[in-house]
């Protein structure tokens, strides 16, 4: 944490916020650029549906006599991972739903706790424009959580962990929509650009209610609110590749602008998932993301699980 340190003063100073957006994107491209040297393979026409689910384990144990500290530990993590896309002539349709949830439970600790919560669905739709890779488009993104989330703390008197509910299903939820340009080489790397994007946050009223809510305190909601629109400009990417013979690499970028209230405070969630393929029902997995938010968090949030996997793909 203090290497990464630097990293969060310089993205709470908004002079600096534009620069991070920038660098984020420019790394991005460089990983997808990539991708485009691979050889396009023939687009099939019609709907193609692919999909896998990957379950994730980590275990840690400890017995009394060992002196080097440590505390036992479970943890396992869901992943749904499905694509369901259309092709007809000079019209594109894709679709992606992801799932991921996790739980890790330590010895001693009176409660579970969530590693990852997250269900998110994708969907962008393109009319080509004559015979090049740039299309009109049109978008939209949801993503919210599954379960309820808990803010942890410790009872002064007892010493026992405490947790008050902070979040649950659709509380925050996401709601973005809108035109724009996409341009795309294949169902695996493409860059979609919205000038004019419609964003809704959802949450629940409870949690903006009382006497002491002030406004922006709950993902930027004003007291007594369930939902806050915001207009901006959306910028995202997607791109799949091997690395490696048995190892790929899926790499998700999106980035927001709210013209509405500090334009240059752009919203980054970057997600990469690489897979190593040990068999046919065998993987090791590195899940990494990184968010920045400054109505739910003010720094990178940032996120990362590596284990075993068993998969099935349908």
């Amino acid at each position: 944490m203090e290497r990464l340190a630097p990293l969060y003063h310089s993205i709470k100073n908004p002079e600096n916020k534009m620069k991070k957006f920038l660098l984020a994107f420019a790394l991005f491209g460089g990983i997808m650029s990539l991708s485009a040297q691979e050889e396009d393979e023939e687009q099939k026409q019609g709907w193609s549906r692919e999909g896998d689910i990957s379950l994730l384990f980590n275990q840690s144990a400890f017995n009394a006599e060992w002196t080097g500290g440590g505390t036992s530990n479970l943890a396992g993590n869901i992943l749904v991972n499905y694509n369901f896309n259309y092709l007809k002539d000079d019209f594109t349709w894709d679709n992606k739903l992801m799932l991921d949830y996790g739980l890790t439970k330590q010895k001693g600790d009176d409660f579970k706790r969530k590693t990852s919560d997250r269900l998110e669905f994708n969907s962008i739709a393109g009319k080509q424009i004559e015979e090049s890779n740039w299309y009109y488009s049109l978008f939209l993104n949801f993503r919210t959580q599954i379960t309820k989330g808990y803010k942890f703390g410790e009872n002064e008197e007892t010493g026992k962990t405490t947790r008050r509910e902070y979040t649950h299903f659709l509380s925050p939820g996401y709601l973005q929509f809108g035109p724009g340009m996409l341009w795309k080489k294949n169902e695996n790397f493409y860059v979609n650009i919205a000038p004019a994007t419609g964003r809704m946050v959802f949450v629940d009223k409870d949690f903006t209610s009382g006497p002491n809510y002030e406004d922006g305190d709950y993902f930027g909601l004003d007291a007594g609110k369930a939902m806050r629109f915001e207009l901006g400009a959306s910028v995202s990417g997607y791109a799949k590749f091997e690395v490696i013979k048995n190892v790929t690499m899926e790499n998700m970028l999106n980035l927001y602008s709210n013209y509405l209230e500090d334009a240059k405070n752009v919203d980054i969630d970057y997600t990469m998932n690489l897979k190593m393929k040990i068999n046919e029902y065998l993987s090791t997995n590195l899940v990494i993301q990184a968010i920045y938010d400054d109505n739910a968090v003010q720094g990178f949030q940032i996120r990362e699980v590596f284990g075993l996997g068993f998969n099935y793909a349908f």
